[in-house]
C-alpha cells in the first residue's frame, strides 16, 4: 500500500509543470535567504497567493521549493559577508565567515551547501518514516517543558563566550535584557519603555540581528582607509570555483558531527515554536563540546559550518512532522503551509497520512526531491555568489547596507526598524571594540522572548515549581542545563583533575532518571542503558585507581551532547 502511494505521488511531481513551478521555488528561496533582511516566512508569504489556483500537492510543493532553498540560501551571506542572511544561519557565520576570510570562500561555501543537502535528505528519510512516531513527542511537552528547554539552550552561552567568560556572560545577559523590553505579552504592562510610546513594541529581532551583525561589521571593515578600499578577501583574487569534492569529503569525514546535527535538528523541528533559530545554535554548541580541538571553533573549523547548516535544513523536516501529523506548525513557515492546506480542505492530523496518503507522500517526495534541485540551482549560482569577495570593500559594504535596510523597513514598514538598526549597529561595533562576543547577545534576544512566553504559561497553571522540576521532560533538560553549564570547566580539567573520572558517569545516570519516569516501553529501557552505562564507566575508573589519563585531554570527548 505505501509503495502504490509513494508511485501515485510520484506521479503527482513528476509533471514538468510541477518541477518547473518546484525550481522557481527552490531558486526564489535561495536569493531570499541570501538577502539579509529578507526572511524565509516572507518569501513562503509572499509565495502563498501563487499557489491557490494551483492542485494541492502542486502548490505545496512549490511553496517546499521555498521553505528549502531559503535554509540554504542563508549561509551565502553569512558566510561571505558575514551577515547571516536567516536567522537560521547564525552559527554559521562564526566559523564560515573567518575561513572564507583566511582564503577558501569556495571550500567554505561547499562545506555549507553539502552539510545541508545531508541534513535535509537524513530528515527527508525519516520524515517519511518515523512522522507519525515522532509527532507523539511534541503532545507530550508542557509549558514548563519548553521553558527547561529554553533554560537549556541559554547555557550555550559558555560556549560562545570564547576566551573571555565573564564578558560573555555580561553579553548574554544584555541580549536577556534586550528580550525583556517592550510591553509584557501577558499582562501588557510597559517596561524599560523611559516614556517613548514606540518603544513599548520592543525590539523585533530581525532589526537588532542585522545592526549587531551587519551594520557593526561594516563599520569595523571601513574604519581603515586602506582596509575599505581592499577587497572582501585578503588578497581580493581568491579562486571562484567551488571546492565540491573538498567539501564533500570534509562532511563525509564528520558523519558523527553531520548525523548529530541533523538529528538535534528533526528533534527541534518537532517541538512546536523552537525552528532553526534554535537548531543551528544548538547543534554548533553541541559539536563545539564534543571536538577534539574545541578550541579551533570560530577560525574556520569545518565543524563549525557543518553543524550548523546540517542542523537546520534537518528541522524542517522535524516542523513538517508536527504540522502533517499533529497540525501543530513548528514555525511561522509551517504555520503558513498550514494554512494552504485549509484553504484546500484538508486539514492535518494524526490520521491525515491515512486519509491523505497521496497528498501526504507528495509533500514527503517534494521535500526529498527540493534538496536535490537546491544543490543544483546552489551548485550553479554559487560561482557568481564567490566573486562577490572581489568587491572592494567600501562598494559592497554600500550596496549591503542598502539591502539591509530595505528588507528592515520592509519587515513592518515603520521608520522605528530602522533607528532599531542604527542603533544596535552602533552598540555592536562598541561591543566588538570593547572585546565582548556578539553571539550571546544574538542568543539572550532570540530565546529571551521564547523562555518570557512559556515562563508566563507555565505560572498561568500552576504558581508551584514543582513542574519544572518533577516533569519528565523538564527534568531531562535541567540535568542537560546543570551538566552543560560545568562543560567547559570539564573540558579544561579533562586528564588533569580526578574529579573528571565522574562527570561521564553522574551524567548518564542522572539521564536516566527522567527516561524512567516517561511513557512506554523504549524510554525505560534506555534508562536501563544509560544506567549500565554509568557504571561501567565507573568500574572502568575504580580498576585504573581512579587516576586520570592526560591522554584523554587530547583523544575523543566521551561526551558528544
Amino acid at each position: 500500500m505505501i509503495f502504490e502511494n509513494i508511485l501515485l505521488a510520484v506521479q503527482e511531481l513528476s509533471t514538468l509543470e510541477t518541477l518547473l513551478f518546484m525550481s522557481i521555488g527552490t531558486l526564489a528561496g535561495l536569493v531570499a535567504g541570501a538577502i539579509p533582511g529578507f526572511t524565509i516566512a516572507m518569501a513562503i508569504v509572499l509565495t502563498l497567493p501563487f499557489t491557490f489556483s494551483m492542485p494541492p500537492a502542486q502548490g505545496l510543493a512549490t511553496m517546499m521549493g521555498v521553505f528549502v532553498g531559503g535554509l540554504s540560501g542563508g549561509l551565502m551571506s553569512g558566510i561571505l559577508t558575514g551577515i547571516p542572511g536567516t536567522p537560521s544561519s547564525v552559527a554559521t557565520t562564526f566559523d564560515g565567515f573567518p575561513m572564507a576570510r583566511n582564503g577558501r570562500p569556495g571550500l567554505a561555501l561547499g562545506i555549507g551547501v553539502w552539510a545541508s543537502f545531508f541534513g535535509g535528505t537524513i530528515s527527508a528519510v525519516l520524515l517519511v518514516t518515523l512522522a507519525p512516531q515522532l509527532a507523539q513527542i511534541g503532545l507530550e511537552f508542557q509549558p514548563s517543558d519548553y521553558f527547561m528547554l529554553v533554560l537549556f539552550a541559554l547555557t550555550i552561552t559558555a560556549s560562545l563566550a570564547g576566551e573571555n567568560l565573564t564578558k560573555g556572560l555580561i553579553a548574554g545577559a544584555l541580549g536577556l535584557l534586550i528580550a525583556t523590553i517592550g510591553e509584557d505579552e501577558a499582562s501588557g504592562i510597559a517596561r524599560f519603555t523611559f516614556g517613548f510610546d514606540d518603544m513599548r513594541q520592543g525590539f523585533s529581532f530581525l532589526p537588532v540581528l542585522i545592526g549587531l551583525f551587519a551594520f557593526s561589521q561594516l563599520l569595523t571593515d571601513l574604519e581603515d582607509r586602506v582596509k575599505a578600499k581592499k577587497a572582501l578577501s585578503e588578497d581580493g583574487s581568491s579562486a571562484v570555483r567551488v571546492e565540491h569534492l573538498a567539501a564533500i569529503k570534509i562532511v563525509l569525514s564528520q558523519w558523527v558531527n553531520l548525523l548529530r546535527s541533523s538529528f538535534i535538528g528533526v528533534f527541534t523541528g518537532v517541538l512546536p515554536a523552537a525552528g532553526s533559530s534554535i537548531s543551528n545554535i544548538l547543534a554548533y554548541d553541541q559539536a563545539k563540546k564534543a571536538s577534539k580541538t574545541p578550541e579551533k571553533f570560530g577560525t574556520g573549523c569545518a565543524e563549525g559550518i557543518v553543524a550548523p547548516e546540517s542542523a537546520n535544513n534537518a528541522t524542517a523536516g522535524g516542523a513538517l512532522i508536527t504540522m502533517m501529523a499533529l497540525g501543530i506548525p513548528g514555525d511561522i513557515v509551517t504555520a503558513v503551509m498550514l494554512g494552504a492546506l485549509l484553504i484546500h480542505d484538508v486539514v492535518p492530523s494524526p490520521s491525515f497520512v491515512t486519509e491523505e496518503p497521496v497528498l501526504a507522500y507528495s509533500m514527503f517526495l517534494a521535500f526529498f526531491v527540493a534538496n536535490f534541485l537546491m544543490i543544483a540551482l546552489q551548485s550553479g549560482a554559487l560561482r557568481l555568489f564567490v566573486l562577490v569577495t572581489k568587491v572592494r570593500m567600501y562598494i559592497l559594504a554600500a550596496i549591503i547596507l542598502a539591502y539591509c535596510g530595505i528588507g528592515v523597513f520592509a519587515l513592518n514598514n515603520i521608520e522605528y526598524d530602522m533607528w532599531t538598526l542604527f542603533l544596535f549597529g552602533i552598540l555592536g561595533y562598541v561591543l566588538r571594540k570593547l572585546g565582548f562576543p556578539l553571539a550571546p547577545i544574538i542568543l539572550g534576544v532570540v530565546l529571551g522572548h521564547i523562555a518570557e512566553l512559556w515562563l508566563a504559561r507555565a505560572t498561568a497553571i500552576s504558581t508551584s515549581v514543582l513542574p519544572f522540576i518533577i516533569q519528565p521532560w523538564s527534568m531531562f533538560f535541567l540535568i542537560l542545563a546543570v551538566f552543560s553549564v560545568f562543560f567547559s570547566s570539564y573540558q579544561d580539567n579533562l586528564g588533569k583533575k580526578t574529579w573528571t573520572l565522574f562527570y561521564t558517569p553522574a551524567l548518564t545516570a542522572a539521564m536516566s532518571v527522567p527516561m524512567f519516569l516517561m511513557q512506554g516501553t523504549a524510554r525505560p529501557i534506555l534508562g536501563v542503558i544509560l544506567l549500565l552505562l554509568s557504571g561501567f564507566l565507573l568500574n572502568r575508573a575504580r580498576q585504573q585507581g581512579w587516576k586520570v589519563n592526560p591522554a584523554d585531554a587530547e583523544g575523543p570527548r566521551l561526551l558528544e551532547g
